[in-house]
Parts: C-alpha cells; structure tokens; sequence
C-alpha cells in the first residue's frame, strides 16, 4: 500500500469526525469535490471501501474505522515530531515527554522534574508534560506518543516496562466541625452516610471509590462533582461536602486547621505508582538520564501516613 500522504490522511479524519464532507471541507478550508477525490483515491489505494455514503452525511466502515485509528496515531506521531525538531531548532539537546496522572503530577512529579533540570549537565534538556488517566498513559506509552509514563501500577502494564516510582495514601477530607472529624483513622464505609464531592467519573480515585462503595453495598452520594484536587478541598471547607484525596496532597491544604485529613483503612487506600517505558534500552540519552533520576526519587520517597 503506498503514497498515503499525510494530507489525505487528515481529510479522512476530518471528514469521520464530521459525518459529513461537506462540513469536513469547511472546517479544512477546501472544496467539497477535493475532499470526494482525495477520499476515492484513498479507497482505490487500500483497495476497500472506507466511508458508506448515507443521504445526509457519510460514515466509516468497518475497514474505515480500523484506518481512523491508525491515521489518529500516524498524526499524532507527525505533530510530534514537529515539535520535537522545532525544539533542536531552537537549541534543545534533549526532549522527553512524560504522560502521567493527575496523582502523580500533583503530588510529586513536578518537584522531581524540577530537581533534575536544575543540575547543571541537564541544562539542555526539555521536559514536556501531559495528564493523562491511567489507561491513558498506557495507551500513549504503547503507542510511543510519549517515552515515559507515570499511573497507578494496578494498572494494566503488560507490554511494558515499568519500575517502582512513589506512593501516597488515600485519606477522607472533612471540615474541622464534621462527626467524622473526631477519628484518627476511618474505613471507607463509615463515610458513606455523607455526601461527598466526586472527581471526574474516569479519574483514578473516582473509580476505586464507587468500586469501594459497591462492594460496600451501600451507594456512593455524590452531591457535586469537580474537575481538580483544588476544587474538590475548597467544596469540602465550603462545608459543602466531604471528599476522599491522597493525603499528601491535602495535608497541606488543612494547615489553617479549617479541614481534617483522616486516613483511610482500607488496603486498597495504600496505592503505589509506575514508571512505564516500551523498552528501556531503545530510549533517548535525555529519556534515560530522567528514568533513571525518577527511579531514584522512588527508592528515597517518604513513606506515606500511617
């Protein structure tokens, strides 16, 4: 199969996401019958119809859907590509991109990255980051999208490489006047009788808690959903809700004593995080000098609360 151009790849795109060609072409700024040419010659090329023109728009086919996905990857990989020789351009030596958790960025990630761009033989090298679920990062370290990946290691890493990085321990957040504020340590259950803030419902912690809570039999009453950690603490000191967070990242939110960081007993409240590669031995002098810095802040991390 040659001369699939990178042009007509984005069309074919376009026009999936579109339903349409002729919406496609005014989003891409082109003629409708350029669009039609270019996705017969595509079809002509594969040798199998990809799109079923239907009376008010188009859709892939079977074929047209296996396509889409590798045309998304082969994008994704030009784009980056793009940035990274703009990057030598401009007089990088070195650039790594890391797909990681909210968690992981929000707790430690970013001193860690920082820590290791300050010593001086690193000078040269940028450090790109992405959040990404947990299944996403995967995803995007298996597909290459990025060089390194940082989730939860319950996580499905078959395929990959992957090495110990840091923990933390999941803990119920509640303002200092609460009833539940008055324990030293809680199971999960015992906070289900209260409404809790959610985070967003593919998010690490939302899953593992209405997990938790169906295997509790009990339901998990959310009363507003947030996007981010931030959020989520300013609901609970609006009395508003209480939350489960790791407790690394709301221990220092609580310091004004308006909110009480209670431990969680649950075994599955102990979580432990992955450094993921496809394949150590084929990543970059930049990729490995960063794992390698990585793995090391795992080996010294501070053991989480009790």
């Amino acid at each position: 199969m040659r001369n699939l151009d990178l042009t007509t790849l984005q069309l074919f795109v376009a026009v999936c996401d579109a339903r349409s060609i002729a919406r496609a072409a005014v989003q891409q700024a082109i003629v409708g019958s350029a669009i039609s040419k270019r996705m017969a010659a595509l079809e002509h090329n594969v040798g199998t119809p990809l799109l079923v023109r239907r009376r008010r728009g188009v859709e892939p086919t079977p074929a047209g859907e296996t396509l889409l996905e590798h045309a998304r990857t082969m994008l994704a990989c030009s784009d980056q590509i793009e940035r990274d020789m703009a990057a030598y351009a401009a007089g990088v030596r070195g650039q790594v991109r890391i797909l990681a958790t909210a968690s992981a960025i929000a707790e430690s990630l970013a001193d860690d990255v920082a820590a290791f761009l300050q010593m001086p033989a690193h000078l040269d090298i940028r450090i790109d980051i992405e959040e990404r679920v947990s299944s996403g990062v995967l995803r995007g370290v298996r597909e290459g999208i990025a060089s390194v990946g940082i989730c939860w290691d319950v996580a499905d890493r078959s395929g990959l490489q992957s090495r110990p990085w840091r923990s933390d321990h999941l803990a119920v957040i509640v303002p200092a006047e609460h009833p539940l504020a008055l324990h030293t340590s809680l199971a999960f259950a015992q906070t289900l009788a209260f409404e809790h803030v959610s985070l967003p419902p593919n998010s690490a912690v939302q899953l593992t808690l209405q997990r938790a809570a169906a295997m509790a039999g009990q339901p998990l009453n959310n009363r507003i959903s947030v996007a981010t950690f931030e959020a989520a603490l300013r609901v609970v000191r609006a009395r508003l809700a209480i939350c489960v967070l790791p407790a690394e990242l709301a221990q220092p939110g609580a310091r004004d004593a308006s909110l009480v960081v209670i431990p969680l007993t649950d075994d599955w409240a102990q979580r432990r995080f992955a450094i993921c590669t496809r394949d150590d031995a084929t990543l970059s002098p930049a990729a490995r000098l960063l794992l390698d810095h990585l793995a090391n802040c795992g080996r010294t991390r501070k053991p989480a609360p009790d």
